[in-house]
């Protein structure tokens, strides 16, 4: 699986045009994740009542996907196979568990994620 999320970047990629490349000749990347957020709640995908216009221009510039898989039906496992590429039998998050003063159950140490994949490739490691 995470061959097919890494060919997903790399579609994402050749879709993308040379203004976004970065002086390195990476193509910049960009990943939102808005948990709860259905395909249906924003402008470029439907949306009539709820104006979603920085989105939607980010559709309009940039890749948009019409059919997309996820993982499982609940968030944290969701989240899980999305990061790791692996399928909800084999990703080692099954459920949402709340675990005190962390949050939900942690990734165990070690896993691989498409972060990691992209940090060992020579992108650098942000969160906004």
């Amino acid at each position: 699986m995470i061959r097919f999320v890494l060919s997903v970047l790399a579609l994402s990629v050749a879709a993308l045009s040379s203004e976004a490349l970065a002086k390195d000749g990476k193509p910049n990347l960009i990943f939102i994740l808005s948990d709860d957020l259905a395909q249906g709640d924003v402008g470029c995908y439907g949306q009539k009542l709820i104006q979603t216009p920085m989105l939607d221009r980010m559709a309009k510039e940039g890749t948009r996907y019409m059919q997309a898989y996820c993982g499982t039906s609940v968030c944290a496992p969701s989240r899980s196979s999305l990061m790791t590429g692996l399928h909800s039998g084999h990703c080692p998050i099954r459920a949402n568990r709340e675990i005190c003063k962390e949050g939900q159950k942690p990734l165990p140490a070690g896993t691989i994620t498409v972060a990691r994949i992209l940090h060992d490739a020579g992108y650098p490691y942000s969160v906004i």
